[in-house]
Formats: structure tokens, sequence, C-alpha cells
């Protein structure tokens, strides 16, 4: 089978085993992604979308159209997200988590490299997509910074994974008055979080 013919029977499978959900037109393709991407059903129950006055979806979408910068905090999930489609809006995406600098600055204040690189990337996040697919205390730190009005990304997608402060730091993203997407519990991963952007890279290019 050709790619494309694995990925449209794969979503097939899903719609039919995933049957009614609830979910509206924009919040399905993000999750049905997102099994796509597991095999994962229990993502339906578990994943968290802002209902603040923002719809994070439309955020998202609107970063990408505008071009603005997509910054992860792994390698892995830089690799993964989809570039046509974000490049084609002159976006970028980027990990500072293997820079210099930031490796200096987390030994110099004794803290996790994910952290070092919220901080560093304050300024590039204007406007943009942080996403956080691996490290909790990168998302505690971005939401600190985001209370004190130093970071200001459109959408915050937080999916750390593991068993200290993952589920607590969601817990606390899913108290904030901002648009997020996330889920409750120890599972997400560097995978998940950017089948997520992938998944409004493709509703944005279909807006073009």
């Amino acid at each position: 089978m050709k790619p494309q013919e694995i990925e449209d029977k794969s979503f097939q499978i899903i719609e039919a085993e995933a049957g009614k959900h609830g979910f509206n037109e924009q919040e399905w393709p993000i999750v049905r992604r997102m099994i796509h991407t597991s095999a994962d059903f229990d993502y339906i129950k578990s994943i968290r979308f802002y209902k603040g006055a923002l719809n994070p979806i439309d955020a998202g979408i609107q970063a990408i159209l505008q071009g603005k910068n997509i910054i992860t905090d792994t390698n892995m999930a830089r690799v993964g997200i989809r570039k046509r489609e974000v490049h084609e809006f002159g976006g970028q995406v980027s990990c500072l988590i293997a820079d210099e600098a930031v490796a200096i600055k987390a030994k110099e204040a004794g803290t996790t490299r994910a952290l070092a690189a919220v901080d560093m990337a304050a300024d590039r996040m204007e406007g943009g997509i942080y996403v956080v697919g691996n490290a909790p205390t990168a998302l505690l730190r971005l939401m600190a910074l985001i209370r004190e009005k130093k970071a200001n990304p459109a959408l915050i997608i937080g999916f750390p994974v593991g068993f200290v402060n993952a589920a607590e730091s969601k817990d606390e993203l899913m108290t904030l008055d901002y648009p997020y997407i996330t889920n409750k519990g120890r599972k997400g991963g560097s995978n998940i979080a950017a089948s997520i952007v992938n998944a409004l890279a493709i509703m944005a290019f279909a807006q073009k």
C-alpha cells in the first residue's frame, strides 16, 4: 500500500472504533491524529482544550498562517513536525535544547536544559506556539514566564510525559487562563505533541 492509502485506511479504522465522541469539527482532527500517531484511544477521554475567551485551535492556526515561530522542548518533537505546511507561511520550527548557551546557563543556574531553553526562547515565542512533549520543568517555567508577562505565545501545547511532575504540570496548565491543548495524566510525549502541531498545520494549509 502507498503511504496515503495506509493513512486513509488508518483513519477509517479510527473513525469506526472511536464511534460517537462529542468533539467538534476542529477538535476531532487533532484527537484523531493523536490516536493515529500513538494507537492510543485513551486520548479521547484525557485530552483537554482551553475553554476560555480565545479558541486554542484558532490561535494555533492563526500563528501558523502568520508565520510565527514554533518552538519545541525536544529535537524529537521538532523533527516530527511537518515542515512543508509551516514553511509555506514563512514559519520556522526550532529547538534550543542543544544550544551551547542553554547548556552553560543551565549549569550556572543549576537547572535543567529544558528550563533554560524556555528562558532563552522567551522573545522568539511571541505570538507563536510553544510545544512541550517531554519536560515538565519546561512547562512549569513557561507558565511562570507567562504569569510574569515575560512570554506571550499564542498557544501552549503541553504534553510532558512521565512519573515526576508530568501530570501535575498539566493540571497546573489547566488552571491557567491561557490558550492551551493538553491532557490529563502521565501520558504524552514528543510524538503526540508534534502530531497536534501537524493537525493544526494541515488545517491552516486548508485555509490557504
